[in-house]
């Protein structure tokens, strides 16, 4: 255990979130994406897990030591629901509620096509998989800065 680090954050997540750069995108997803495969793809090359746990409490532990970028419009998406790409189920307004309790302010999520979002996770630096099993539990995340201390 660390102080005022999230218990959830585990070393190998922790390790992965450091070693992320400005832009570098995280993905968060439920137990149905095909996580072990995309993640093999990925920068970091396989998956990491916070297990036992939903797609909202994950994002808070990531988001409680994860800035998100604010030189994009969009530094969060979710996966769009297939032929409905208008709704937002319960899973994902949850994970919004945390995005903006992380930056103190509204910030919508953006959002990705089924298949475009499997290809943008691709190229991600990591994919970490939740116990959420509700579906559309899956988002990606945009790493940001932390300016430095005033002078």
């Amino acid at each position: 255990m660390l102080k005022s680090i999230d218990p959830l954050l585990n070393a190998d997540v922790l390790h992965a979130l450091r070693a992320m750069g400005h832009g570098d995108d995280l993905v968060l997803c439920d137990t149905n994406f095909p996580a072990d495969s995309v993640a093999r793809q990925t920068v970091l090359g396989r998956l990491l897990r916070i297990d036992n746990v939903s797609a909202s409490r994950a994002a808070r532990a990531i988001l409680s030591v994860l800035p998100l970028d604010s030189f994009v419009d969009k530094p969060a998406s979710r996966m769009q629901v297939v032929d409905q790409p208008n709704e937002i189920p319960q899973v994902q307004r949850e994970v919004q509620a945390e995005i903006d309790a992380a930056e103190g302010r509204p910030l919508p999520l953006g959002s990705v096509e089924r298949f475009a979002f499997y290809e943008l996770a691709k190229k991600s630096y990591c994919v970490i998989q939740t116990g959420e099993r509700r579906f559309y539990g899956c988002f990606i995340f945009k790493k940001g800065v932390i300016p430095p201390d005033a002078a």
